[in-house]
């Protein structure tokens, strides 16, 4: 930005004395423009654009399996949570509890709480995962990258790999619906379920006057 002062020249008045200049100010505003112009460039080459969010989604197995040999797998790999009041975490191995001693309670302690049954649960297959990421090199390319989100998603959908049934009382928050959402991304589990509480289920969490 540059200001320029001009005037014209001094001459006389009749009386013999000088006249006074008279100086006027011009403000140039081409720098600022090509300064804006820069700017604006610096910003766009440095900005990250924001990148869609998307959720993984392992579609069934085609290995044809019977009825009873299905159960049986669900039943051994499956963990039923059932989030409760003031952020309280009820759980069971299995679909279905056997008896109503089978509920046992947390909560989502980042120690002691429902992420170390997870961990615990799921140890053989997150064993398999890290094992899969440090084949990886240091400066992956993009292709490198996608087989191993391949990988790592196929290890999840393994036929015995953990599958968490997620239910909720009606005094639980969404909150904690987001809370094991975020469990199962740090857990490495891959397989879950919404579903609601059956009768069963709500008889026995009656009867330890659990909500």
């Amino acid at each position: 930005m540059a200001a320029e002062l001009g005037g014209d020249g001094g001459g006389k008045h009749k009386g013999g004395k000088p006249k006074g200049k008279k100086q006027s100010t011009r403000i140039d505003f081409t720098p600022m423009v090509d300064l804006g112009f820069l700017l604006i460039t610096f910003f766009m080459l440095t900005t990250t654009m924001s990148k869609p969010q998307t959720m993984e989604v392992n579609l069934p197995s085609k290995e044809k399996v019977n009825k009873e040999e299905q159960t049986k797998v669900a039943e051994s790999s499956a963990i039923t949570v059932i989030l409760g009041e003031f952020g309280k975490v009820y759980y069971y191995v299995g679909n279905t509890p056997a008896v109503a001693d089978s509920i046992k309670v947390t909560s989502f302690a980042p120690s002691g709480g429902i992420r170390d049954v997870l961990l615990a649960k799921q140890a053989p297959w997150i064993s398999k995962i890290k094992a899969a990421k440090a084949k990886l090199p240091t400066n992956p390319t993009a292709a490198q990258m996608e087989a191993l989100r391949k990988e790592v998603s196929g290890i999840k959908g393994e036929k015995l790999a953990t599958t968490l049934m997620i239910k909720a009382t009606d005094n639980s928050k969404y909150k904690n619906l987001v809370d094991i959402v975020d469990e199962l991304n740090i857990c490495e589990i891959g397989k879950y379920a919404i579903v609601d509480l059956n009768d069963q289920e709500k008889a026995m969490l009656s009867a330890k006057n659990l909500k």
